[in-house]
């Protein structure tokens, strides 16, 4: 039968494995769900084997296991490394949710639930596509799995893991569905990822809580010494002030340029979307220049202090924040890291005390569009959608693609399937059906085209 039937007369069971996936709240930032990564990583390996894996382990790292499969039909044949993970994001804040985020509900088309996109929605596209090019006799490379279970708090295991199993990871080319597409009917291939740095920083100011109208005045307050220096970071026109932080930022050429300014783009439609009146980044530089190929900075979270129901007149004794940029190919997060330490000890005013601990970061990446494996991918999202993809750079991070090329030196496709309101990250997360179905299309041809 053909691609578009198999899906048809399967669609219900392809459903039902995913919503298998998504009822374990696999949520690697939270230790309380270490066995639901045990558990999901194992439901993994159950549902590659019955999609024709010919093997399919439960591996140890030194954090959460990662999922190894593989079918190897020819030792002559090229070979494709689908990776994908398995941890979501927490959930939280719960009561945002209009439905539980880990029973997952279909409503106007789309899929409801947390992982419903990311990434256990698309790491099912990935199987599915894999498991009707098998059946129906498409397949002309070998294919092997990786699933890791710590993506979303920066992949701290898997370098490791790859270095130590080098020789089992051994392929051609990389395969990934982790990303968005411009549109449900602009379809795209990802050509280029920012990396990240990631930093919480705690200001101490006195020994204990003091009285405001006692102290205030007379005292630095960390919070408002913190929100100074963080506010300093940019300036007016939105650059990045922190000394020699461009150095390495790569020149965007004009010919890419032109490309970037052929995405179709309602900025109303965009603002209207994210219920903003006015946009803002760096001057000189188009929204979906901004967002992909610029760095930017970020204060992810604030807090100190009192944050109870009433009032409390408190000066804090500290304060904290999390804050991260994202950085362009040839910037380097652990030069950009110690960068930011020194220049934050540098300003730090003698009236409080500053620490700023690294968290996690990750390279930028940038794919050759002339790649065999890239080609193959867009003539088979041509064939899925009824138009060739545009090549288009995104503006989040995979830290762990990078490290892939570094470490098993191979290139990643990066064909995700994602729309920016399937809200990722978000209360709500959603993937729409049709996308669902196109996307395992897409990936079925991708293997009936590499070979």
């Amino acid at each position: 039968m053909s691609v578009k039937q198999y899906i048809e007369t399967n669609k219900e069971r392809f459903l039902g494995e995913l919503f298998s996936l998504i009822r374990i709240p696999s949520i690697s930032a939270k230790s309380e769900h270490k066995p639901d990564m045990i558990a999901c990583a194992q439901k993994w390996t159950e549902l590659l084997l019955a999609a024709g894996a010919d093997k399919a382990v439960v591996m140890p790292t030194q954090g959460n296991p990662v999922v190894y499969g593989e079918k190897l039909i020819s030792p002559d044949a090229p070979t494709v490394l689908v990776y994908a993970h398995y941890d979501v994001m927490p959930a939280e804040p719960l009561d945002l949710w209009k439905s539980d985020p880990f029973e997952p509900e279909i409503r106007d088309g789309r899929i409801w639930a947390r992982g419903a996109d990311d990434d256990k929605g698309q790491s099912m596209i990935q199987v599915k596509g894999f498991e009707i090019a098998l059946r129906e006799g498409l397949l002309g490379c070998n294919v092997k799995f990786i699933f890791e279970g710590e993506e979303e708090i920066g992949s701290p295991s898997l370098e490791s893991f790859c270095e130590a199993n080098k020789e089992l990871l051994k392929a051609d080319v990389i395969l990934v569905s982790d990303t968005s597409m411009v549109g449900k009917e602009t379809p795209s291939l990802t050509t280029g990822l920012r990396g990240l740095a990631y930093w919480e920083i705690e200001v101490t100011g006195p020994n204990r809580d003091l009285h405001s109208g006692h102290f205030g005045g007379a005292v630095a307050n960390p919070i408002n010494m913190l929100c100074k220096l963080m506010a300093d970071i940019t300036d007016a026109d939105g650059r990045i002030t922190i000394p020699h932080f461009y150095d390495d930022v790569e020149d965007v050429s004009a010919v890419e340029r032109e490309m970037i300014a052929q995405i179709p783009f309602d900025e109303a439609a965009y603002k209207k979307a994210i219920g903003v009146e006015e946009l803002f980044g760096e001057k000189g530089w188009a929204t979906l220049e901004r967002n992909s190929c610029r760095p930017s900075f970020d204060i992810c979270g604030i807090w100190g202090g009192y944050t109870g129901e009433g009032s409390k007149t408190v000066l804090p004794s500290k304060a904290y924040a999390k804050v991260s940029c994202r950085l362009v190919p040839h910037q380097d997060h652990h030069k950009i890291s110690e960068m930011f330490e020194k220049y934050i000890a540098s300003v730090a005013p003698a009236c409080v005390k500053v620490k700023v601990t690294p968290m996690h970061g990750g390279q930028g990446y940038v794919c050759p569009i002339d790649l065999p494996a890239y080609k193959a991918a867009e003539e088979a999202c041509t064939i899925a959608f009824g138009k060739k993809p545009l090549a288009v750079r995104r503006g989040g991070s995979i830290p762990i693609i990078s490290t892939f090329e570094q470490v098993l030196g191979v290139k990643t496709v990066l064909m995700g399937f994602g729309l920016e309101q399937n809200a990722i990250h978000s209360p709500n997360e959603s993937c729409e059906l049709e996308l669902f179905y196109k996307g395992i299309e897409a990936v079925a041809e991708f293997y009936r085209i590499y070979k």
